[in-house]
């Protein structure tokens, strides 16, 4: 499904169209009392953490809290239709990611639009995956398991339907032609124990979730999913590097209902932009693979059609239905 171009300008359009006269006035003091950080997931995971760096981050800046609301549920669409549905004054935003652009084709009734009604303020991150494979697989490359997948029956491994481990394999189906049957988990925890198991032959998964498998040596990492290596596993090869064009990233960011007043978006922006710019922020966010991802609204808007555009297309190829 290719996003429509007036959808696709919509999007990048929230974040840089003027609002009205008389909201500026009320922007220009923004903000007046603690802000609310959204954050569609349990505490605990990559996506809370990245949340908490931020908000800690920005507090100084902004002159006021955040306070960070963690809503799990229904595969981060509670926590993004709490803020899709919210009042558009910047006191509540959300910590979007790629789930968000992986659901708005994977769930049908939604009762909100994540490209119609969240804002892109500003990107926050980018981290690939790793396809990572149990030692005694028979391959040793990426081009290796391609051939090795053509010849067996392999079992893909991932954190659930839909998830980014899922849409990753998926993708990789369908540029390899390989025929990787998904097994879905409840989280990518159990995923990566039954892979270290042998009970799945493969999973693309978070770079923290395999980092200290990798290093003890009970796991082997095949290729990594960004567009290029990874500067913690430099002689871990890009997928790209044997699937031209190949790339599936999570990443994240903060959006806010539709129709919020540009001049609060940009100074999120402004701040948030320089917050990623300090070295100890950039540091934290390499701990667990990721790399800041700066820019201005309307480039976050059209990163994010890009990948709600991308995962449409693996999630018909692939026949994905929610679960």
């Amino acid at each position: 499904m290719k996003l429509k171009r007036r959808q696709l300008l919509h999007l990048v359009a929230l974040g840089v169209v003027m609002p009205a006269a008389p909201r500026i006035a009320s922007a220009q003091s923004y903000p007046v009392k603690p802000v609310r950080l959204v954050v569609p997931a349990p505490p605990g995971g990559t996506f809370d953490i990245v949340a908490r760096l931020v908000a800690g981050a920005l507090s100084p800046t902004l002159g006021q809290q955040i306070v960070v609301d963690n809503r799990g549920g229904a595969g981060t669409n509670l926590g993004t239709g709490l803020v899709a549905h919210a009042a558009p004054d910047g006191y509540t935003l959300l910590l979007a990611g790629s789930p968000g652009a992986i659901n708005a084709t994977l769930y049908t009734n939604l009762d909100f639009s994540f490209a119609r009604d969240i804002a892109p303020v500003a990107s926050i991150e980018r981290a690939p995956l790793i396809m990572t494979v149990n030692p005694a697989s028979p391959a040793g490359t990426v081009r290796d398991f391609i051939g090795y997948a053509n010849a067996a029956n392999v079992n893909m491994g991932s954190g659930g339907i839909g998830s980014t481990g899922h849409v990753a394999g998926e993708l990789f189906n369908m540029m390899a032609s390989t025929k990787l049957v998904h097994v879905p988990y409840r989280g990518e925890a159990p995923a990566i124990a039954d892979l270290l198991a042998g009970q799945v032959q493969v999973v693309f998964s978070t770079p923290g979730s395999v980092m200290s498998a990798i290093g003890a040596g009970t796991l082997r990492p095949l290729g990594v999913t960004g567009a290029t290596r990874m500067d913690v596993l430099p002689q871990v090869p890009a997928i790209a590097e044997t699937l031209r064009g190949y790339e599936a990233v999570s990443w994240s960011g903060i959006g806010a209902p539709a129709n919020t007043p540009a001049p609060i978006i940009e100074r999120i922006n402004r701040q948030t932009n320089a917050a990623l710019a300090a070295p100890q922020l950039k540091a934290r966010l390499a701990t667990f693979g990721a790399a800041a991802m700066t820019g201005t609204p309307a480039a976050f808007g059209t990163f994010i059609a890009g990948e709600i555009d991308k995962w449409a297309k693996v999630i018909k190829f692939a026949h994905i239905k929610s679960a």
